[in-house]
């Protein structure tokens, strides 16, 4: 028996097998084969059959609540700077430089 032969006796097994509503094993005893075949061929089928299914269209999803982020609180003497997600570093290095010389 070749390879597509043996494919399409399997396809038959596992749809009869599938029709039957018996358990694997029941199913296996009374039909005279190994349990573990019957379960490597529907592994399989299985993915033969998620192979032909339509393609998978992904969507971007964002976990992040609003404001769900506590800002990082920078404090040098009495000052106290808020910083936030999305923040501009560049503008953070002025503001430190600047604090650090009034300082």
């Amino acid at each position: 028996m070749n390879k597509a032969e043996l494919r399409n006796e399997w396809a038959s097994r596992v749809a009869d097998f599938q029709a039957s509503g018996q358990s694997a094993s029941a199913w296996c005893a009374e039909h005279n084969l190994k349990l573990h075949q019957l379960r490597y061929w529907l592994r399989k089928h299985a993915a033969a059959g998620t192979a032909d299914a339509t393609p998978v269209q992904w969507l971007s999803l964002d976990l992040r609540k609003p404001g769900s982020y506590s800002p990082l609180v920078i404090k040098v003497g009495q000052v106290a700077v808020e910083v936030r997600p999305g923040f501009d570093p560049d503008l953070l290095l002025k503001v430190v430089r600047a604090l650090g010389t009034k300082c």
